[in-house]
């Protein structure tokens, strides 16, 4: 593609930061750049026609880790590290919520619940919870984790959940949007529907190589998550995530967010309906993909638990599904580095984007100075 006069010299000449990636992290790091440089020319690409990877296809859970997660990533991390991440993502949800305002996001703390299926299971978290409610009780001032009674009538559980009286939820559409909007009126230039195959450093600038042409920028941030391994050599590979969505029943009685077997399943109420993700864990292998897409097995998965546990006495329909890509790595903790002088990323947000996207973005933002 030929560009005119006009086009190179609006959007593709003196061009201070470029972002590649328009998701959380992207949008949050556009606003922190122009709070910091009000004078500099931003440029954020898109590669789909909206953000390409999960930060409009998740489940909008404003989650921190459920009881049997964080037990779970004791066994591979010290407390202390433990505790930072959950540290990082209560911040990110705060940042989130005070840059976009609860209305905006559809913001709601309708508490958060883990079912079990196994009673040794349930039995072994339960006898752990206080000891994960002392160490994170410095960040919250209060217990985090209670046991709660069955309320909910779901089937072929154990009778109680332990439950997160800090867990929320947001409608993630409205969140993306209200980011994308504060984006614009800031100044920034945001192109969509163009990807970045390559870019080579010289001392002071980056030449960036597009499948639509080519330009010159003074600091690149490599915002992709999942996609980041096409153009940066870190710990991070893509997880591809498959959700479900119910159509409107009538009367629906369950309230909140919910996860299910290590968290590898999850399922809330939004607009009378229920949505269900995960599964992942059913086949790890071809989950690691950045391609997008359903499976059989999966999609059997989440309606047979839908049919026999959630929704066990009540007629529903699945509207429609669809997967989004996650950023994952050997540790939990995300990746905020400068890879060169003038090139960083932001990435391995692990699942945890809502949480702390806004909080990645800042961080990745504040890595350069003009």
């Amino acid at each position: 593609m030929t560009l005119s006069y006009w086009e190179q010299k609006e959007w593709f000449t003196n061009i201070d930061f470029t972002i590649v990636g328009s998701g959380i992290v992207g949008l949050s790091c556009a606003l922190e750049l122009k709070k910091r440089h009000p004078k500099a020319k931003i440029l954020l690409l898109e590669k789909g026609m909206l953000p390409q990877g999960a930060s409009t296809k998740n489940a909008g859970f404003a989650c921190f880790g459920s009881l049997s997660e964080l037990l779970d990533d004791l066994k591979t991390h010290s407390e202390q590290e433990v505790f930072d991440l959950i540290k990082k993502r209560w911040e990110g949800l705060q940042l989130l919520r005070q840059n976009l305002g609860d209305a905006n996001i559809g913001f709601q703390q309708n508490k958060g619940f883990e079912l079990f299926k196994e009673e040794a299971f349930y039995d072994e978290c339960l006898s752990r919870k206080e000891e994960v409610n002392q160490l994170i009780f410095p960040i919250f001032k209060s217990p985090v984790f209670s046991k709660t009674s069955n309320a909910f009538n779901f089937e072929n559980i154990q009778p109680n959940y332990i439950s997160n009286q800090f867990e929320g939820q947001i409608d993630t559409g409205k969140m993306v949007a209200e980011l994308l909007l504060l984006v614009q009126k800031s100044g920034v230039k945001i192109l969509n529907n163009i990807a970045v195959e390559s870019y080579t450093e010289g001392l002071e600038k980056v030449a960036v190589k597009t499948d639509q042409n080519e330009f010159i920028t003074r600091k690149l941030f490599i915002a992709t998550n999942g996609f980041a391994k096409q153009l940066v050599q870190e710990n991070v590979q893509p997880a591809r995530a498959q959700v479900l969505i119910t159509k409107p029943i009538k009367n629906l009685h369950i309230k909140g967010t919910f996860h299910l077997d290590k968290g590898y399943y999850y399922f809330r109420n939004i607009d009378d309906r229920i949505l269900f993700g995960g599964g992942r864990n059913l086949d790890f292998k071809a989950e690691e993909t950045s391609e997008f897409g359903q499976t059989a097995l999966i999609q059997e998965s989440l309606k047979t638990i839908l049919r026999e546990t959630i929704l066990p006495n009540t007629k529903f329909e699945v509207d429609y599904s669809w997967s989004g890509i996650m950023g994952i790595g050997n540790q939990k903790k995300a990746i905020v580095k400068t890879i060169s002088s003038n090139v960083a990323c932001g990435v391995r947000l692990g699942g945890m984007g809502v949480a702390i996207g806004s909080l990645i973005g800042k961080e990745l933002a504040e890595l350069y100075n003009l």
